[in-house]
C-alpha cells in the first residue's frame, strides 16, 4: 500500500513493528507499541541518515533513534541500486531497482524510519566521486538532497562514509553532497525554485559515523563519539539488534540476510560541521516540546495522555489523545513538527480504538473509462464511541455516511467508481519515462514526486470520523486481496491498466546473419471481452508477417501469445525500432508488461510502451551444444538460445548424471561457485570433461575477506580479486597480435568492443598459475593496466577459460562483439 500515513500502519512504522511486506494487511498495534507511540509524541527531533545505495544505511542505528529515542529517522538513498547484482532472480537495471526500492521500504516498515531518494540513478560501480557527480549531474542532485533536507528539516545529519577516497565512487559522492547540502539547505539563495514547497532550513550538526570495515585492529576508538544502539524494550520484547537484523535482511536480493544482535553494539561517530559535541551526539539538543515556544498546551497534554495510559484499555485513552489532536491543531501550520505529530496522534487514536478502515475493489485492475466496483469497511473494535461521517470517493464529493461504528460491528459499503478516459496507467512515476543518463526524467506532473519512494495510488478514499466529538479524515487506498493457499490472504494496490497489453519477449532482439526471427507477443486482457487488432510497426525495409492479427480475450487476465515473422533487410547492418500497437475501438494502445513477484516484496508491474530494439549482426559458431551451470541473477543462457546454440541447463542433479561429453562447451554462470558451494562436489568430473577435450567456462564470481571463494573448479592455481574496469569504453589491447580468441570462428575488430554498457568487467582475477595466458589489458583512466580480465589454459585435450567480463550485462543489452567474442571462447 501507498506510503498515505495509513492509520495503523503509521504506528507500527514508527515503531518499528509494521508488516514486512506491503502486500501484507496492516497489523493492529499491540498495547506496548500504543505505549511507546504515546511517549514519542514528547519527542520533537530528527535525524537524516545519507547513503548512497539500499544496504547502506546503518539499520542498528536507525532502529535505536526510532525505537529508543524516539526521534523521526529517515535514510536518504542517493540511489535505487539499479546498477547492482542480483542474488535472487535475473532483474537487471531498472527493474532491480524497482525491487531494491521495496526492499528499503520493507526494512523501513521494520525499523521505523522513513525512505527518502534523489533521481539519481545507479549506473554501476564507480571509482571516483568527480565520476558519479558528472555523470549524475552535481548540480542536478544536490538539489535533490537539498530538497530532502528541507522536507524532512532533521536536527542532526549523519553520513554513512567518508569524503575521502579510495571508495566506491557513489560513497564518497554522498558524503561530499550531505557536506554541501547542510550549508545549502539553509540558504534561500541556492535552489530558490524549491520555496513555493519548502523552506529553508538549517541543521544543528553533520556527524560521520565510523564504519567498522575501515577500522584498524588497534584503532584507539576513545578518540569518537560512541553510542551504544543495543538497548532492550520490554514493552516491545525485543532489543534493536534484534529489530535492525530483521530490517537489513529485507535486503535479499543482496544476500544481506545477518544474525540478530544482542547485548551492547557501540557506534562511533566524528563530528564534521555545524555544533561540534564533544561526549554525545545529541549533546547541547533538546528535543523536548520545551524547545519550541508557545507549545506549553500541547507538552501538557502528551504528558496526561501519556501518564493516564492503561494497556488493559487502551480505548479509554482516546479523550486525552483528542486534547493532544486539538492543542496540536492550535499551532501555526508553519510549526515544523505539527504535521508530524498530528499524523502520529491521528495513528495513536485510530489504535485505541482499534479502528479498521479499507478499500477493496472487485478485481486487481481497471480500464481507463470503465467504472470499477469497490467495497468500504469501517469497523470499530472498541467499547469507545466512534461515529463513521463520511466517505469521498475519487473523483467526487463528499458523502454522508451518519452510521455509528458499534463494538465489533463492521459498516460495509458498496460503491461503483467510474475511471476516468485520461486516468493514467499505473506505473513506478520515475520508470515512466525511458531511461537514460545519470538521473530519471520525470514528467512535469511527476517533479512534485521528486525523492518519494513511490507515487499515489491508483485510486484512494477519504474516510472521515468522528471521536469524542472531534472529526478525524483517513486516507485509505483502494487495494486488492485475495487468499494463496500457502501464505494466506495477500493485498496488492488496485492498478489501472490499458485494455489489452503486448509485450515482447526480449527488449531487445538479435538477429544473426540476416535470419528472419519469429518474434513473439504476449497479449493479455486488462478487462473482459477485449477486442483489438495487434500489429507491429518495424522500420523501412524490415519485413513483419502477418501485417496484424484480430484479437478476441473472453475475460480478464486471458494471455495468448501470438508470433510474427520479422525479417532484416538483405545486408542490414543498423539497428532499428519495433513497436507494438492494440488498436481497441478509435484508440491505439502500446504497452508492455514486466512483472517481479517475491514473497518479502508486493506484487510490482513496471508498463512502458511496448518497443524493442532489432539488432542485425554477423555471427559465426562452431559448436552449438552448450550446458549452462546456473548462477543467480543472469540471462545468459537465454540469450544464447535466442541466436541458436542448443543450451541446456545443468542443476545439481543433472550436472551428476548427465553425459558431460555430449557439450562443445559448458558455461558456468556469474556467482556459480559463490552460491552453490556444492558445485566443488563436481570438480573432478568437470575437470575429467576437460582433459578428454572438452572447454570448460567459468564467469566472474567474487572472492573477499567477508566471503571468501572457497569452491571454485580450475585446474591450476588462480586467485580471484576485485579489480573492474568501469569504464564501458576503456580499450580492449590484445596481448598476441595472433590471439586465436580474437580470431576465429569471428575475426573481431575494434568495432566489436564499441557500444558495451555500464562496464568492461569485474572481480579478475588477481594472480595466476603460469599456465594461465591472459588475453587483454584494459584499464581505467590514471590506473594501471589490468590482464586478468580474461585467461585461458589448456589441460589435457581440453581448454578452461576464466573470465571477468561482464557478459551477464552485454548480452541481454544486445552488444553485437560480446556476442561474437564469446562465440570464439565457446568454440573449439
Amino acid at each position: 500500500m501507498r506510503n498515505l500515513f495509513l492509520v495503523g500502519m503509521t504506528l507500527a512504522m514508527s515503531l518499528g513493528f509494521g508488516s514486512t511486506a506491503n502486500a501484507q494487511p496492516s497489523r493492529q498495534p499491540h498495547a506496548g507499541e500504543i505505549a511507546a507511540g504515546l511517549k514519542r509524541l514528547g519527542v520533537t527531533g530528527s535525524v537524516l541518515y545519507v547513503a548512497a545505495h539500499p544496504d547502506d544505511e546503518n539499520t542498528r542505528l536507525l532502529a535505536w533513534l526510532v525505537g529508543a529515542r524516539g526521534l523521526r529517522a529517515g535514510y536518504l538513498s542517493v540511489t535505487r541500486g539499479d546498477g547492482g547484482q542480483n542474488l535472487i532472480g535475473s532483474e537487471q537495471d531498472a527493474m532491480l531497482g524497482l525491487i531494491r526500492t521495496h526492499e528499503l521500504l520493507a526494512a523501513r516498515r521494520v525499523d521505523g524510519a522513513e525512505q527518502l531518494f534523489t533521481r539519481a540513478r545507479d549506473f554501476g560501480f564507480s571509482k571516483s566521486a568527480d565520476e558519479a557527480l558528472r555523470i549524475w549531474g552535481h548540480d542536478a542532485v544536490l538539489a535533490d538532497v537539498v530538497l530532502a533536507i528541507r522536507r524532512f528539516q532533521p536536527d542532526v545529519i549523519i553520513t554513512r562514509f567518508t569524503t575521502q577516497p579510495p571508495n566506491h565512487g557513489h560513497h564518497t559522492a554522498s558524503a561530499l553532497l550531505a557536506a554541501e547540502a547542510f550549508v545549502a539547505a539553509a540558504d534561500p539563495k541556492r535552489f530558490p525554485e524549491q520555496l513555493t514547497e519548502v523552506k529553508p532550513w538549517k541543521a544543528d550538526r553533520l556527524l560521520h559515523n565510523v564504519s567498522h570495515w575501515n577500522r584498524r585492529p588497534d584503532e584507539d576508538m576513545s578518540r569518537y563519539l560512541q553510542v551504544d544502539v543495543g538497548g532492550y524494550d520490554a514493552l516491545l520484547g525485543r532489543s534493536w539488534g534484534e529489530v535492525a537484523a530483521e530490517s537489513r535482511s529485507q535486503h535479499k536480493s543482496q544476500g544481506f540476510g545477518v544474525a540478530a544482535e544482542r547485548g551492547p553494539i557501540p557506534e562511533y561517530f566524528t563530528p564534521l560541521a555545524g555544533t561540534l559535541p564533544k561526549r554525545d551526539v545529541f549533546e547541547g539538543l533538546d528535543f523536548t516540546w520545551k524547545r519550541w515556544k508557545g507549545t506549553e498546551a500541547v507538552a501538557r497534554a502528551v504528558s496526561a495522555a501519556t501518564k493516564a495510559f492503561d494497556a488493559s484499555a487502551p480505548h479509554r485513552s482516546l479523550p486525552a489523545l483528542v486534547r493532544v489532536h486539538e492543542a496540536l491543531s492550535a499551532l501555526p501550520d508553519s510549526h515544523p513538527w505539527k504535521a508530524v505529530k498530528l499524523r502520529e496522534t491521528e495513528a495513536l487514536i485510530a489504535a485505541c480504538a482499534g479502528l479498521f478502515l479499507e478499500v477493496r475493489a472487485a478485481s486487481p485492475s481497471g480500464v481507463p473509462g470503465v467504472a470499477v466496483d469497490v467495497e468500504a469497511v469501517a469497523l470499530n473494535r472498541s467499547p469507545a464511541s466512534l461515529k463513521w461521517v463520511s466517505m469521498t470517493l475519487p473523483g467526487a464529493k463528499p458523502e454522508a455516511v451518519g452510521q455509528v461504528l458499534g463494538e465489533n460491528a463492521p459498516v460495509r459499503l458498496k460503491r461503483s467508481v467510474p475511471l476516468p478516459v485520461s486516468a493514467p496507467i499505473s506505473t513506478p512515476y520515475w520508470l515512466r519515462q525511458p531511461v537514460s543518463g545519470g538521473l530519471y526524467a520525470l514528467d512535469e506532473k511527476d517533479r512534485a514526486l521528486t525523492g518519494h519512494p513511490e507515487g499515489p495510488s491508483a485510486l484512494a478514499v477519504t474516510f472521515e470520523y468522528e471521536v469524542a466529538g472531534r472529526r478525524f479524515r483517513a486516507v485509505r487506498p483502494v487495494v486488492y486481496a485475495w487468499t494463496d493457499p500457502v501464505r494466506g490472504e495477500l493485498y496488492r494496490d488496485f492498478e489501472i491498466v490499458p485494455p489489452v497489453t503486448a509485450t515482447l519477449a526480449q527488449d531487445v532482439i538479435m538477429f544473426p546473419n540476416g535470419e528472419s526471427r519469429s518474434v513473439p507477443v504476449v497479449v493479455t486482457a486488462g478487462m473482459d471481452n477485449a477486442p483489438g487488432t495487434l500489429r507491429l510497426e518495424a522500420p523501412p525495409g524490415w519485413r513483419v508477417e502477418p501485417a496484424s492479427v484480430e484479437l478476441k480475450l473472453a475475460s480478464r487476465g486471458d494471455e495468448r501469445t501470438l508470433r510474427f515473422q520479422v525479417t532484416p533487410p538483405k545486408g542490414a547492418t543498423e539497428k532499428g525500432t519495433l513497436s507494438v500497437w492494440v488498436d481497441v475501438g478509435d484508440r491505439a494502445w502500446s504497452w508492455k508488461a514486466r512483472s517481479v513477484s517475491y514473497a518479502h516484496i508486493p506484487p510490482l508491474t513496471v508498463r512502458q510502451p511496448s518497443v524493442a530494439t532489432l539488432v542485425p549482426f554477423s555471427l559465426a559458431t562452431k559448436g552449438r551444444r552448450i550446458g549452462y551451470i546456473p548462477g543467480p541473477g543472469d540471462r545468459v543462457a537465454e540469450s544464447l538460445a535466442e541466436v541458436g546454440y542448443e543450451v541446456t541447463l545443468l542443476p545439481d542433479a543433472r550436472l551428476a548424471s548427465e553425459p558431460l561429453e555430449r557439450f562443445d562447451a559448458i558455461l558456468v554462470g556469474v556467482r556459480a561457485f559463490n552460491a552453490n558451494t556444492h558445485l566443488s562436489a563436481y570438480r573432478e568430473r568437470l575437470l575429467r570433461y576437460v582433459e578428454g577435450g572438452g572447454r570448460l567456462v567459468v564467469q566472474y564470481n567474487t572472492n573477499s575477506r567477508v566471503g571468501p571463494l572457497t569452491s571454485l573448479v580450475s585446474p591450476y592455481p588462480l586467485e580471484i580479486g576485485r579489480d573492474r574496469v568501469t569504464d564501458e569504453t576503456a580499450a580492449m589491447t590484445p596481448l598476441a597480435a595472433n590471439e586465436p580468441l580474437l580470431r576465429a570462428p569471428n575475426a573481431l575488430t575494434p568495432a566489436d568492443f564499441e557500444g558495451w554498457v555500464q562496464e568492461r568487467g569485474l572481480y579478475f582475477a588477481s594472480s595466476w598459475d603460469g599456465r594461465y595466458r591472459p588475453v587483454f589489458s584494459m584499464h581505467d583512466a590514471g590506473e594501471a593496466p589490468l590482464q586478468g580480465s580474461l585467461l585461458v589454459a589448456r589441460h589435457g585435450k581440453g581448454t578452461f577459460v576464466y573470465t571477468g567480463l561482464s557478459f551477464f550485462r552485454q548480452l541481454p543489452a544486445g552488444v553485437p562483439g560480446a556476442y561474437r567474442l564469446l562465440a570464439n571462447i565457446l568454440s573449439q
